[in-house]
């Protein structure tokens, strides 16, 4: 029986054993700190919409760029948030998407590795009702146990545990809240996968945790960050070419929305809102959006970044092949011009909390 009270029939063979990794000189990647420009990235190109329109409209037609093979059963994976969170994307924006165009679907969500409003699923579904998320199904996808998603070609993992019911769905939806995290430096679709589909007890404490440990964030900086991508590609795997990346880079505070009321104060601007079939090229693209801002106004989220050697995420994403860190930005706005990220964000306005 594992940790949160399900039988669990796979044997715990599923990471690399801290003998093992000592023996086998496995070692994370180094770089983390460093931003790569554009014009020193290699290899092919993917393609990026943007929209600077953050209302449910913008979500909605942004949405409609990236949905050619979402079909059959599908889970929309976001972040709900701790019991009032002032960042989450707003839950009137998601509905109306949900009405309108994904009327079937559900949101999927785990329970947390930490404890907090959402650690039990009983806490988790008052947490869901209190933030508004009572408009469609909500799965929360460890309620009923685990099971093991293959990671192809990784140092750190062989299989990953994740929410049992993500097995059931068909096509995957990964809507997220782009912003900073106080361990992963950033929080992008990576993030909201690799962490947010793990199990609450076994996946996340995999990716989290040092083998043997008494604490629970043993694992950070390039490590934590090729964990996080190991756990996202098992993910991306199993859905192949029906799951689709929306980012929504708006309310940037440095802190996750796990933080919750907490969290610190947004000082970067709103900048909009990317979408891509290519999970690399979104959460890139999200990044050089941030890092195209103005200095003053982009200095405390690439701070927390650069500190937290997030930036590891992307090039570790890049070897493992789920994707592109080049892309074409086609505006939305502008019937799918291309343009670059400093034309995308020369317009953006202080934040002003709404």
């Amino acid at each position: 029986m594992n940790l949160c009270g399900c039988v669990k029939e796979q044997p715990q063979t599923f990471y690399h054993k801290k003998e093992d990794i000592v023996a086998q000189k496995i070692l994370p990647g180094t770089g983390g700190e460093h931003y790569i420009p554009y014009e020193e990235r290699t290899g092919e190109e993917s393609v990026v919409y943007f929209t600077r329109d953050l209302s449910p409209e913008g979500l909605r037609k942004i949405y409609e760029r990236v949905n050619e093979k979402i079909e059959g059963k599908i889970g929309i994976k976001l972040h709900t948030g701790e019991k009032n969170g002032p960042n989450i994307i707003p839950h009137t924006w998601v509905k109306e998407l949900v009405e309108k165009d994904l009327p079937d679907a559900a949101i999927v969500e785990t329970n947390t590795y930490y404890e907090g409003d959402r650690y039990t699923t009983e806490q988790h579904r008052e947490t869901l009702k209190v933030n508004g998320w009572t408009f469609c199904p909500v799965d929360i996808l460890d309620e009923n146990g685990t099971t093991m998603f293959p990671v192809k070609g990784g140092k750190w993992f062989t299989e990953m545990s994740v929410g049992k019911d993500l097995a059931d769905y068909d096509s995957l939806v990964v809507l997220t809240h782009f912003k900073g995290h106080t361990m992963g430096g950033f929080g992008g679709s990576n993030k909201n996968i690799g962490i947010g589909c793990a199990d609450g007890r076994i996946g996340k404490g995999m990716i989290h945790t040092v083998e043997g440990s008494d604490n629970m964030w043993s694992i950070s900086m390039e490590e934590l960050m090729e964990r996080i991508a190991e756990s996202t590609k098992s993910v991306v795997d199993h859905f192949g070419e029906h799951i689709t990346f929306v980012n929504v880079l708006r309310n940037m505070s440095v802190s996750c929305d796990c933080e919750g009321c907490v969290a610190a104060p947004v000082v970067t601007p709103n900048i909009g809102i990317v979408a891509s079939r290519d999970i690399l090229a979104a959460d890139q693209a999200s990044v050089d959006l941030v890092y195209a801002l103005k200095e003053d106004q982009h200095k405390d989220l690439v701070e927390r970044m650069e500190t937290r050697h997030g930036l590891r995420q992307l090039t570790y994403m890049k070897e493992l092949g789920m994707g592109n860190d080049k892309y074409h930005l086609l505006d939305i706005d502008e019937n799918d011009k291309e343009i670059s990220v400093k034309e995308a964000v020369k317009n953006v306005k202080p934040f002003h909390a709404e």
